[in-house]
């Protein structure tokens, strides 16, 4: 009796999660196609004129939604130079020494996230962000934030989830440096207030990550082992990964994007507007080869069905003759008899007289 209680517990749980729903006015799920998520990160430059900009460029290049970063240096780290603080040389952003400095050039501050947001939905582009602290996410609802992505390295921050997932809208988050326990504290942790649209992204998070790292395999793997949307965070460069991952039934994609000509802290592993618009592009002829998953023949390819070959008399046959491989053939096309037949008429006589190029019939064989 118990173990069918935690059966039947553990089954509602899976099928309580949605697999259709909307990030502000767009559609996620399996019943829709790919998002595909600008990541403005630290590009801007806190310079307004180059996030509109950036803004305008995703959306020319085929993005579905542009995402930010809410948080401040102040918010997110401390500012020291002891040890555990400095970043190490060989780091793509050691120049900057340590944590403040490297968050300091990189923050979007609460005031520069509210133009943000205003300027992205006024020229009609859905935007959301990732908070990296409760005060983030405060203030993100004061914005009216559709969506909220966890980082990867705020995979530990429970108290964080835990007040995104009190807001009960999408959460979507990086698996990048999270483990199995991290991840099912997480999602225990997103359940327990009720919240029920998750996507799960895998992701690889070095800048830039190496192709053969990405475990594209693994989207389909955590779709069915969490029962939740899953999809991609891609800091490769091109467009391999994310096309790859939406054959592997990736329903989000979110890649860093830029703008040419455009140094920031983040614009070394980023995606111009040109790569990203192949991108999109490539993912959408991707989506579009995909299909139905029925085995059958294509509309297009049904014109050219009469390529099939059938049985034709090859040679004049009298009324009586014995059919043979002298004077019956299969060849293309299609409308004469089916081949399955073949052995049945050889060495059986005709009951009629025919000629070369007519298509033979079963009624064609004499009956004994």
């Amino acid at each position: 009796m118990e173990i069918t209680i935690i059966f039947i517990i553990e089954k509602f749980k899976k099928m309580y999660l949605k697999k259709n729903f909307k990030i502000g006015r767009k559609f996620i799920g399996d019943d829709h196609r790919c998002l595909i998520v600008a990541e403005i990160s630290a590009n801007h430059n806190n310079n307004f004129t180059t996030i509109k900009k950036l803004i305008n460029a995703a959306k020319k290049s085929g993005a579905d939604l542009i995402k930010i970063q809410t948080y401040t240096a102040e918010t997110l780290t401390i500012k020291s130079d002891r040890k555990d603080f400095q970043i190490k040389k060989k780091n793509p952003w050691g120049k900057n020494k340590n944590f403040w400095n490297l968050y300091k050039k990189a923050e979007t501050p609460e005031k520069l996230t509210s133009k943000i947001f205003k300027y992205s939905r006024s020229i009609g582009m859905e935007i959301f962000s990732s908070p990296f602290d409760i005060q983030a996410v405060n203030f993100l609802e004061k914005m009216n934030c559709p969506a909220y992505k966890i980082p990867s390295p705020e995979i530990t921050h429970i108290p964080m989830i835990e007040r995104v997932a009190k807001t009960k809208k999408p959460i979507i988050l990086s698996l990048g440096l999270a483990n199995k326990n991290d991840i099912d504290l997480a999602l225990k942790t997103i359940k327990k207030y009720g919240n029920n649209k998750i996507v799960l992204l895998q992701c690889v998070s070095s800048y830039p990550a190496p192709i053969e790292e990405q475990n594209i395999k693994s989207i389909n793997e955590i779709k069915k082992k969490y029962n939740t949307l899953s999809g991609l965070s891609d800091h490769t460069k091109g467009f391999i990964a994310p096309v790859s991952a939406v054959v592997m039934g990736a329903k989000l994609i979110e890649k860093h994007f830029n703008v040419s000509n455009n140094k920031s802290v983040d614009s070394f592993f980023s995606t111009n507007e040109k790569e990203f618009k192949i991108m999109t592009d490539n993912i959408r002829l991707a989506e579009a080869s995909l299909g139905s998953g029925k085995i059958e023949i294509s509309k297009s390819s049904k014109e050219n069905i009469n390529t099939r070959r059938s049985i034709y008399v090859s040679k004049n046959i009298a009324k009586g003759e014995t059919i043979t491989k002298n004077n019956v053939k299969i060849v293309r096309p299609t409308y004469g008899l089916h081949p399955k037949f073949y052995k049945y008429i050889l060495n059986k006589n005709s009951n009629t007289k025919l000629k070369i190029g007519d298509r033979f019939k079963l009624k064609y064989v004499k009956k004994k």
